[in-house]
């Protein structure tokens, strides 16, 4: 069997590791570089999830994650700050409730705070606006560049191919109608023969399902971050924390500089190869405000370093597309900047999908390719 992973990022490179763990053969297209399209930002790992799903997808993946340094034989520089979620709100608090209890019933140890404990865990935090939190003690962020070039460089070992440099142009298929089934793809370095095509391509992901008419939301959504100095000392291990009321969020890189962003009115589409794309003077100003209303360290004094960039692959209910919609060809895409995080998990179900025929380690029913169509999908609310 010979599949090619079409997308060198940290789905593609995690789907072709246990892949080639199987025994089969694998070869990843690649038109630019390891890592080129979303995957080098953020590098956050988290639990906190309100879908059942998505908690398994975590509790999975943080298997690998946890002992990622020892099984690659690198150090992803791990920091286990925690997230922290904050409500305003009495109705927000409520969802917070459930989603940590359905949170604890996988088995994460992640808790309800009043917000004196909130702030307990984010000192310089205002408490007196908010009402409730949860709080993720085990979530973490590890470098993505370490975390993506160790999986290639294992994948390698275990025997895929990378081309880098080669882009696939078109998906070729055999037989008619329902009968479609995947043979090949055609690239700008000739013709490859194969029995699946992973569709991992990211913010690139709808151009390989138009080479097989398949007309799925998945959209390249531009997606801003401001790097902050604030005004005043903060503690450098802060968890990373949002209001879920007004999208504000901030975690700390280092114990000078944080990120910081919040909600955006509209996620423009973008040609996700061009996106040097500065926001707005209006949102950056909102941004500031924000996080002044959130903690004392956010000062007059604060000041924006620079502005960063990228784009997600984005779906209307904020989950991925997990699914073989039609034979031979897999599409692991869509994943709302939760990519990063769940590729360990992801990329044990897509072998399982090729080599077994469905995947096992995740109930990824949800995830189906035609459920936009057919049914109101289960949003993930819970979106940074």
């Amino acid at each position: 069997m010979h599949v090619v992973v079409a997308g060198g990022g940290i789905v593609g490179t995690a789907a072709s590791y246990y892949l080639a763990r199987r025994g089969i053969d694998v070869t990843v297209c690649e038109k630019s570089h390891v890592g080129a399209g979303s995957t080098g930002a953020g590098g956050g790992i988290r639990s906190q999830f309100s879908t059942p799903v998505n908690v398994e997808l975590s509790r999975h993946s943080m298997e690998v994650w946890a002992d990622f340094d020892e099984e690659f034989g690198v150090d992803v520089r791990e920091r286990t700050n925690g997230y922290l979620f904050l409500a305003r709100t009495d109705e927000s608090a409520d969802q917070l409730r459930r989603d940590v209890s359905l949170q604890r019933e996988h088995g994460f140890p992640n808790e309800f705070l009043d917000p004196a404990e909130a702030a307990a865990h984010c000192p310089g935090l205002d408490a007196s606006r908010y009402v409730g939190a949860s709080y993720s003690p085990r979530d973490r962020f590890v470098s993505p560049t370490i975390a993506l070039n160790a999986l290639a460089d294992a994948s390698e070992a275990a025997g895929s191919t990378f081309e880098i440099g080669t882009e696939i142009t078109d998906v070729l298929l055999e037989g008619t109608g329902p009968d479609r089934s995947v043979c090949g793809v055609e690239t700008g370095d000739g013709r490859i023969e194969c029995d699946y095509v992973v569709d991992a391509a990211g913010p690139w992901a709808g151009r390989i399902l138009d080479m097989v008419s398949l007309r799925l939301p998945i959209e390249p959504r531009l997606r801003y971050q401001l790097l902050v100095r604030p005004g005043d000392a903060y503690e450098p291990d802060l968890p990373l924390t949002m209001d879920v009321d007004t999208g504000s969020v901030f975690y700390p890189e280092d114990d000078e500089v944080m990120i910081a962003s919040a909600p955006q009115e509209q996620m423009p589409r973008v040609d996700p190869g061009h996106t040097n794309a500065d926001p707005s003077t209006e949102w950056t100003i909102d941004v500031l405000e924000g996080l002044g209303e959130m903690a004392d360290f956010f000062t007059d004094e604060t000041r924006v370093q620079r502005e960063i960039s990228g784009v997600y692959a984005q779906t209307p209910d904020g989950n991925p597309i997990l699914d073989e919609p039609l034979p031979g060809f897999v599409v692991a895409a869509g994943f709302s900047g939760h990519g990063f995080m769940h590729a360990p998990a992801t990329g044990q179900l897509v072998a399982e999908m090729v080599d077994e025929g469905s995947p096992s380690l995740v109930d990824i029913s949800s995830l189906s390719a035609d459920r936009f169509a057919d049914r109101s999908p289960d949003a993930e609310r819970s979106f940074i």
